[in-house]
């Protein structure tokens, strides 16, 4: 995902819904995928990489909000 610089609430606000947006359209996709496959071991790996898009997400914003320190 391209930086971006969050000036205000309200950018944070839109970083944050186009951020969910592509985690829940890669991963969440995968996940739904598996889950429609039946393929439990595909299923555990690909709810392991939405959850690690998510961690890495708020990570993201974490560091963006401790800066250049």
């Amino acid at each position: 995902m391209e930086p971006r610089i969050v000036d205000s609430r309200d950018d944070f606000a839109q970083w944050a819904i186009d951020r969910a947006n592509a985690i829940l359209t890669d991963q969440g996709s995968d996940l739904a995928t598996a889950a429609r496959n039946g393929n439990e071991t595909q299923v555990g790996e690909t709810a392991q990489a939405l959850g690690q898009a998510i961690v890495d997400a708020l990570l993201e914003a974490y560091d963006g909000l401790v800066g250049d320190e």
